[in-house]
């Protein structure tokens, strides 16, 4: 590829870029505080872990819907353009109160919108992360990590405001960050993807029969749903633990912290051992965090510890997976490929996560929900040892 074709590729990774930054600026402020939005306003554990678990209800479905539409299109960027502004009418409801019923309503209809904007987007941008043909790590990195900068900013920010002035400005910030999302996606160039009809009709389900890809999704299954602890009742469990806001909101950041630091470097990392390896590897170490977390939360430093093994849980494991994606779901299945993703990942395991865990916590405390997050990150293990073994040479052969 000659440098002006590099450059040009560099340029155009820049409205993602801005994307990123904005959309996980929301996730930031929004996934960790909204479980204790909820709390202030009276509702009990169980009917929080439902409300939280909307999100991950709505991964279900919308993400392939709105997959499937922008591979039949090209319209990536027109339809990301109309699912974040219907995400910021709808948050307006936020500032209504209408009790849970209405929440769920409200939540459920944002989440639609959103949950499918970060896989329309890691489609359209495909042909910027790729080089000769296959994916490019450095690239890819250089782009996600403005959205763990966003999240950073968000979450660090978010929990010393609302320390200071109280929780019940959730809503007001929440329209405000899908202010600046709908603002990115307008900024995005507005392209449409050519769609030749033999491209039309390139099929999903003999990639999905394939047992590498099978394994792989079981084991994104089981080692998202290992972090469900950490994304719908962290935030929740410090605070039953009587830390500080402010503190719960510096916890975040250092995983974070070490995310940016990742997606950053990762192109001098990643390529010390395979995708299907770094599945394996990032699921144990997904089991000492969750095993920290559950038998040591209240000893800080090794809390911290527990949160600096977020650059191997997510990052290492999310690149991964992204790689590996787009590896088996080429072409016009890109889309449809990063939907699937994005069920097996966030929503099948957010939706029995989020209601499982709200039982267990309400039967066995909070500190459970994190000892049964071990064990579903030793099952991905198993899982992702499948797909390390199914990639070697005379697995292939």
């Amino acid at each position: 590829m000659t440098l002006p074709a590099v450059g040009a590729k560099a340029r155009g990774l820049v409205p993602f870029s801005v994307l990123s930054a904005t959309y996980f600026a929301h996730v930031g402020f929004f996934n960790p505080y909204l479980p204790l939005w909820l709390k202030d306003l009276g509702l009990g554990l169980f009917t929080i872990s439902l409300l939280t678990a909307a999100q991950s209800a709505t991964r279900l479905l919308a993400p392939y819907a709105w997959g499937a539409l922008s591979d039949r299109t090209g319209e990536r960027v027109k339809l990301l353009r109309l699912a974040a502004s219907a995400a910021l009418l709808t948050s307006f409801g936020l500032w209504v109160d209408g009790g849970a019923w209405w929440l769920a309503l409200v939540l459920a209809v944002t989440f639609t919108q959103t949950s499918a904007m970060m896989p329309m987007s890691e489609a359209a941008m495909s042909h910027l992360v790729s080089s000769a043909g296959s994916f490019d790590m450095r690239r890819y990195g250089r782009v996600r990590v403005w959205g763990s900068c966003g999240f950073l900013v968000t979450v660090l920010l978010a929990g010393v405001c609302f320390d200071m002035f109280g929780i019940r400005y959730f809503p007001m910030v929440a329209t405000a960050s899908l202010a600046a999302v709908v603002f990115s996606v307008w900024y995005l160039p507005d392209l449409k993807e050519t769609v030749h009809a033999e491209q039309e009709r390139q099929a999903l389900l003999p990639v999905l029969r394939q047992r590498q890809v099978q394994w792989f999704f079981a084991a994104l299954f089981f080692h998202v749903l290992a972090h469900m602890g950490i994304y719908v009742f962290f935030s929740l469990y410090l605070d039953s633990i009587g830390y500080s806001k402010t503190v719960i909101g510096l916890l975040w950041a250092v995983a974070v912290l070490v995310e940016i630091a990742w997606f950053y470097w990762q192109g001098r990392w990643m390529p010390a051992l395979s995708l299907s390896a770094w599945l394996v590897v990032s699921a144990l170490v997904t089991s000492l965090r969750m095993g920290l977390t559950a038998g040591t939360a209240t000893l800080l430093p090794l809390l911290v510890l527990a949160q600096l093994l977020h650059a191997v849980t997510f990052g290492a494991h999310h690149a991964a997976c992204i790689g590996l994606v787009s590896q088996h779901f080429p072409g016009r299945l890109r889309g449809r490929g990063q939907a699937l993703f994005t069920v097996a990942a966030y929503g099948l395991p957010g939706v029995l996560g989020g209601v499982l865990g709200g039982l267990l916590s309400a039967r066995h405390g909070l500190q459970s929900i994190f000892w049964v997050c071990m064990a579903s990150s030793l099952v991905a293990a198993a899982c992702a040892f499948r797909v390390w073994r199914g990639s070697l040479p005379s697995a292939r052969g």
